[in-house]
């Protein structure tokens, strides 16, 4: 078996992809808003097929979900975990750069972990570079397109780095939308927050702002931690 991650119900190999299996895409996973049954979902930059999977398996299966995807290998790991998956028929790999995706399907949630670097030097490594710096998929964009491909009462959900967040939600306010969750994250309760989880609306609405500590004061995973992700983590 090639080098992965086993979740309780799936396992996702990411050998093949330039950014692998990590608390970001774990956290999107579970904390995005699940549409009602039949309503289709996208995951923009699916990489490995991570945050697809956990939301098929939320889902039950009941979502179809288009996961799109830049990279050529990394689709094509995407696309085998998915076949090996109990829910080869609800995700859809879709080989493609999202910025000239053309669909008359409207989505009812999109996710994305998207690439945060801005301005900084260059990863070494080119496809490593794609997936983690901002001129491949620049924030301004990926919310216009988000935009475009989004129902009037959808939701588009997020994870960033705390500066990153903050770009995007201003670039957003921008845009017409509003955040409608934040949730930041934090390693310790005295670290300082380490992501941001959102979730944008195009519609007006009130803003939930809560935090998640990954590990409690004692070393040990904090309760809102393990109930986020007890359905996927092994340890949990």
């Amino acid at each position: 078996m090639s080098a992965g991650f086993q979740c309780k119900k799936f396992y996702v190999a990411h050998d093949q992809c330039a950014m692998k299996v990590g608390t970001d895409g774990l956290l999107l996973g579970a904390f995005a808003p699940l549409p009602q049954p039949g309503r289709p979902i996208l995951d923009i930059g699916t990489g490995s097929g991570l945050i697809s999977l956990m939301l098929a398996q939320r889902s039950c299966g009941a979502n179809a979900i288009d996961a799109i995807e830049l990279d050529n290998t990394a689709a094509l790991q995407a696309a085998t975990n998915i076949a090996n998956s109990p829910w080869p028929t609800a995700v859809q790999l879709i080989k493609g750069d999202i910025l000239t995706y053309q669909s008359n399907k409207r989505y009812s949630l999109i996710v994305s972990n998207p690439p945060f670097f801005q301005q900084a030097l260059p990863a070494t490594d080119a496809r490593r570079h794609q997936a983690r710096h901002t001129d491949s998929l620049p924030f301004a964009r990926l919310l216009e397109k988000a935009k475009a491909l989004l129902v009037e009462e959808g939701v588009f959900a997020v994870v960033l780095p705390l500066v990153s967040a903050e770009i995007f939600c201003a670039l957003a306010q921008q845009q017409g939308w509003f955040v409608s969750r934040y949730c930041a994250v934090k390693a310790t309760p005295n670290k300082p927050i380490l992501r941001a989880l959102l979730c944008l609306r195009l519609q007006p609405s009130t803003k939930t702002e809560y935090q998640l500590i990954i590990t409690a004061a004692d070393g040990s995973y904090s309760q809102d931690y393990k109930a986020l992700l007890k359905d996927f983590y092994l340890k949990f």
